[in-house]
């Protein structure tokens, strides 16, 4: 990697600020980590799984995940509506991120002092 002077480099021209205007907020990783772990997921079962989540953050952080091409969400035609959620091929490919991060998270939770 060539380094520059931090006084003429620009951090939203990055591939990093990039990734993280994607997946920044309360609870998108959270999202993307159940999506990883149990693949196809209702909104129901996705609200019970992140404790705390509001139906309408919920909501809106699914409709932004779908925008950026990271989760596909699939409406079926029936009552009551039954809509599921799941990775994309984009998403799928933050998965050995997402893997890393729990590894590390493994080998590290205990480190914190208290």
């Amino acid at each position: 990697m060539v380094q520059c002077s931090i006084l003429e480099a620009d951090i939203d021209t990055t591939g990093f600020s990039y990734t993280l205007s994607l997946i920044n907020g309360k609870y998108k990783m959270f999202i993307l980590y159940a999506l990883m772990e149990f693949g196809t997921v209702r909104f129901n079962e996705m609200k019970g799984y992140i404790r705390g989540i509001s139906f309408k953050t919920l909501s809106s952080n699914l409709k932004e995940l779908e925008q950026d091409g990271l989760v596909h969400r699939e409406e079926y035609p029936q009552v009551p509506p039954k809509v599921e959620y799941s990775l994309t091929e984009t998403g799928k490919s933050l998965i050995p991120i997402l893997d890393s991060m729990c590894e590390w998270g493994d080998v590290h939770r205990g480190d914190r002092p208290r």
